[in-house]
């Protein structure tokens, strides 16, 4: 049962500002039935079924849940969909724009309205995989808010001299965020002094891959990143989950303390790291420390993840299944943790709040993580992408399954997910 794939709307910039919206008849978690209205990119006003009215544009979400948006905090859009390509991934700027962008809508259309993608410069792509995906950016506002993060392979050294150059250039050109895997670099704490300095001169924040597996380095790289005022993530440090329990405790308790984030991959793809030794993060024992945990898809079709979806709503789900979250802690690290750690505003489903929202076809939000199929988007207060789904059972198959008279028909078998 395929989901039909998103097709956005013809987006206007200038309509944004003065189209109104009316969701009717959504659910909201707490069981409420509501008509929300949509202004000017935000929540303006929420109220019983029936109550609100407005002047342009009705959206009936009966049958659906009313949430607020998941945001996409770990994304690999320039390697994106390339598992099935042959030989080395291409790094020429129209290849990687077009992936940036089909990555990005294919993200959105499960529900990520924000989404932070790391993109790699030096080597031998320079700072080509940076521009295509800036250019991608422009081509998405109004759909989707997209940042990039700028990744250098060496910081340290003499090779390191030229990304250290070439990582004050992409955050001249426009990178949002700077980064990089220091585990990699000859030098892993001169590689994260090296981010941070670069940080605190344009004040930008800090996102950093790191299989955490060494606790003394970990230690050191919360130590420095503390003092960091625009916020310091790293992910997805699935060596915490090899570490014996008091040792990772120990470190979660330093990453708190620092108020260092952690973006985990429940899949458990390492993101471009090595792959030996890959696991997912102790998620339960970081919550526990105080550490904010949010969840991201990791790679999509690519090398790393050949199978990756990039969906919120799996990683959510697996939070709840693997992880022992409750529903609405695993959504949230999908959505409020992760804006959070991506500096981005807070949404909730009332008024005031920013218009970020995805209503997924469903009652109850256990129920859509395990089976959420028909998805509508809302960005910045319009309807950005719709996805269907219906399924469907031939008649005799069903009287037989429940052992009926052949000669009997079912009626209403098909349904909506």
């Amino acid at each position: 049962m395929p989901d039909s794939q998103p097709q956005p709307p013809h987006h206007d910039g200038a309509a944004e500002d003065t189209a109104s919206l009316l969701l009717c008849g959504a659910t909201l978690v707490d069981g409420r039935t509501v008509d929300v209205r949509l202004g000017r990119g935000r929540i303006e006003a929420v109220g019983t079924a029936g109550s609100l009215t407005a002047h342009t544009a009705r959206v009936d979400l009966n049958g659906y849940l009313l949430l607020p948006a998941p945001a996409e905090p770990h994304a690999h859009s320039d390697t994106a969909l390339t598992a099935d390509g042959d030989g080395p991934v291409g790094y020429e700027v129209r290849d990687v724009q077009r992936r940036t962008t089909e990555a990005a809508l294919l993200q959105l259309g499960h529900g990520a309205t924000a989404l932070r993608s790391h993109v790699r410069i030096g080597d031998v792509q320079g700072l080509g995989a940076m521009e295509a995906a800036l250019q991608a950016r422009r081509s998405l506002r109004g759909l989707t808010d997209l940042t990039t993060v700028a990744v250098p392979r060496l910081l340290t050294g003499i090779a390191g001299g030229d990304g250290l150059a070439m990582l004050r250039d992409a955050v001249k050109m426009g990178a949002s965020v700077v980064g990089g895997c220091p585990d990699l670099d000859p030098d892993p704490t001169g590689y994260v002094e090296a981010v941070l300095e670069v940080a605190a001169e344009h004040g930008c924040p800090v996102d950093l891959h790191t299989d955490g597996a060494d606790p003394a380095r970990l230690a050191r790289l919360a130590a420095v990143a503390g003092g960091l005022r625009s916020g310091v993530s790293v992910g997805p440090c699935g060596g915490l989950g090899r570490m014996p329990a008091a040792v990772a405790a120990r470190s979660a308790e330093a990453l708190a303390a620092a108020g260092v984030s952690v973006v985990c991959l429940p899949q458990g793809d390492c993101g471009g790291l090595e792959r030996r030794g890959c696991s997912a993060a102790p998620v339960r024992l970081l919550r526990a420390a105080g550490v904010r945990v949010s969840a991201g898809s990791g790679a999509l079709r690519d090398a790393a993840n050949p199978v990756g979806r990039g969906d919120p709503m799996e990683a959510a789900f697996l939070l709840a299944a693997q992880h022992g979250l409750d529903a609405d802690e695993a959504y949230a690290a999908v959505s409020a943790v992760a804006r959070e750690a991506m500096g981005l505003p807070e949404v909730r489903v009332e008024a005031g709040f920013p218009a970020e929202l995805l209503a997924v076809r469903g009652a109850r939000l256990s129920g859509v993580l395990s089976l959420a199929y028909s998805r509508i988007v809302v960005h910045r207060g319009r309807v950005v992408a719709r996805t269907s789904a219906v399924r469907e059972y031939c008649d005799s198959a069903v009287a037989v399954a429940l052992d009926l008279p052949r000669q009997g028909r079912v009626k209403g078998a098909g349904g909506t997910a």
